[in-house]
């Protein structure tokens, strides 16, 4: 199974192009991820989405965004003007999410939305009256689970009476 989730950030706005035979949309943008060691060069790596994914990740995504990138790893070989042949990795995108600037996770695709809060009818003060406080919600004690008793891995069962000897050992 070829499957990559790589955290990244992007270094050249997105390119979008088109296929020449049927026009399918592609996204094509340039990413890095700091080395293995401190010592070590951020690596790049060509990031490709295809279809409305390209067109989405051409309009919302930019450069210096730090984004999650999911999708396929794979090498190209190509010709180089030099005259010898090169081989890249390249990643073929499914998904895209964008991290924000505190570390949490925006996704780029829709998202099921929430059930909408029940409004709360209220009605407006007279005078001398003072509006209702509310009173902030207590946060949810942890959970302690159930303490499970200490039973042994494997118990043998009891060995059968030693003094019952048949007259044939088999």
């Amino acid at each position: 199974m070829n499957n990559c989730i790589l955290m990244a950030e992007i270094v050249q706005d997105p390119e979008l192009r088109y296929t020449p035979d049927n026009q399918t949309p592609i996204a094509e943008m340039w990413v890095q991820f700091p080395g293995l060691r401190e010592e070590d060069p951020p690596a790049k790596l060509k990031a490709v989405g295809w279809g409305n994914l390209a067109q989405e990740i051409q309009q919302n995504y930019h450069q210096g965004e730090q984004v999650i990138l999911e999708g396929r790893l794979h090498m190209i070989t190509f010709d180089r003007p030099e005259g010898f042949k090169e081989k890249r990795a390249e990643l073929t995108v499914q998904r895209i999410h964008r991290l924000g600037a505190t570390g949490t996770l925006t996704t780029a695709t829709a998202m099921p939305t929430a059930a909408p809060m029940p409004s709360v009818s209220s009605t407006s003060p007279t005078a001398g009256e003072t509006t209702p406080k509310t009173k902030p919600a207590k946060a949810p004690t942890a959970v302690k689970p159930a303490p499970q008793p200490k039973v042994p891995a494997y118990s043998a069962p009891p060995a059968a009476d030693p003094t019952d000897y048949d007259d044939i050992p088999f």
